[in-house]
């Protein structure tokens, strides 16, 4: 069973519903929540009508839309310089221990927050009217930066990775679009006349909910690193289920409700113990998720194993599929275990296909040959050709120049099992 609980596609709803539902719950936080009938209140969306206080409210939030889509189009932009390197333990090593930071603080280890003279400055911007109200909305991530800047900032990383994958800056700056919307829900419910709930010790619970997610994450970035980080997988037939198990277990012994900062030491070992029992929990449905069954591939890593497959393929005139993967990159790892895998794909390619797997998560001098060959430096990438002569003879010349010759079909985007399989009947 396979599930998107990390979402990789750039174009799938679960996706932005993701970043919908982050936005969300950060407005159940305690540096948030109980500000949103004030800032509501200043900007003068209180005792108008409906129409001006929707209209009101929709200015604000499209101020923080601005501030929040701004910054996805400067990660995504810088985000597609390092793909490769997220493979290397120089780089993932930091992102996973600023993950680990934020994680602590929104567990009350401290706090992330602009100087007391720049919040003071930043509180008196805006006002009443539309003016006042996008000028609000323009600063109100800065102001609520300690509950609002852990989870911006795994967001923003989330989007460096997708961009390193090859998502492009649109897929950014929509993505913070739709979570700004997110954090402007119970604005535009109040400006509506809805109440809410009293503030209270369940918003600190939202805060332990980010802070556990954000442990989660921080493995998702380290499992490239090791094989025994992506292996850690229980039977696949129940896996996903004892996770869950494990997660809710954690939760019922208090991950989310017990608390850090009481001074009773049992309640905060357990508080420890709950949350390490949550978050193996959490890792353990994450690798069942992304498990992927093993298929027959050959694995190159010469030009010599690639020409090996290829003239074994001509011989018995099976058409070719080349896949060019990393460990890195998550949209390969979504279409092996979504698209090939998916049963009348899987029996396509077992009884017709000679299957090539490149790995290019560290490509060696023969791979980086072969991956510039076939024109495969953006990834996914999957190229079908039929088993002729001519491009048998290109691979066994490939390390004295030779062209390889155009594929039959060339994939480079997450398609379905359909769409895929109507790829794979057009070659032979």
């Amino acid at each position: 069973m396979h599930l998107a609980l990390i979402p990789s596609d750039a174009g799938t709803l679960a996706t932005y519903l993701w970043a919908f539902g982050q936005g969300v719950l950060v407005d159940l936080t305690p540096c948030v929540y109980p500000l949103i009938p004030i800032t509501v209140s200043v900007f003068g969306a209180k005792g108008v009508s409906r129409g001006r206080a929707l209209s009101l409210a929709s200015v604000y939030v499209l101020g923080m839309a601005l501030l929040y889509t701004g910054l996805g189009i400067a990660v995504s932009l810088t985000g597609a310089a390092f793909g490769t390197w997220l493979a290397e333990p120089v780089v993932v090593l930091p992102i996973a221990a600023l993950l680990l930071a934020l994680s602590a603080s929104m567990f009350g280890a401290f706090e992330l927050q602009l100087p007391v003279s720049w919040q003071n400055r930043l509180s008196t911007v805006g006002g009443g009217g539309f003016a006042g109200a996008f000028l609000m909305g323009l600063v109100s991530g800065l102001i609520s930066a300690p509950c609002t800047g852990p989870v911006l900032l795994s967001l923003l990383a989330f989007i460096a990775k997708a961009a390193a994958e090859g998502s492009g800056m649109t897929y950014g700056a929509s993505l913070l679009f739709v979570y700004a919307l997110g954090m402007g829900t119970l604005f535009f419910a109040v400006a509506l006349g809805a109440s809410l709930l009293r503030p209270g010790p369940w918003m600190e619970h939202v805060k332990s909910v980010f802070g556990i997610l954000l442990l989660v994450m921080t493995y998702w970035f380290l499992r490239p690193l090791a094989p025994a980080l992506e292996d850690f997988v229980l039977d696949p037939a129940w896996g996903l289920w004892a996770g869950i198990a494990i997660a809710v277990a954690g939760i019922l012994a208090g991950a989310v409700h017990l608390s850090f900062h009481t001074p009773a030491l049992a309640v905060r070992v357990r508080k420890a113990v709950a949350v390490a029992v949550t978050t193996v929990g959490l890792v353990v449905v994450l690798n069942n998720v992304l498990y992927v069954p093993p298929m027959a591939w050959t694995r190159v890593e010469t030009v010599d194993d690639l020409a090996g497959a290829v003239d074994r393929a001509v011989a018995e005139q099976r058409p070719i599929l080349v896949d060019f993967a990393a460990t890195w990159c998550l949209p390969c790892k979504e279409l092996e275990v979504g698209t090939f895998h998916d049963p009348a794909v899987e029996r396509e390619l077992a009884t017709r296909f000679e299957l090539i797997k490149v790995d290019v998560t560290d490509p060696n001098d023969d791979q980086a040959l072969i991956q510039a060959a076939f024109d495969s430096h953006t990834l996914p990438s999957v190229v079908l050709y039929h088993p002729s002569p001519k491009l048998r003879d290109a691979v066994a010349g490939l390390s004295d120049g030779a062209s390889v010759p155009p594929p039959a079909a060339r994939i480079t985007t997450l398609v379905g099992p359909d769409e895929f399989l109507a790829i794979l009947k057009t070659v032979d």
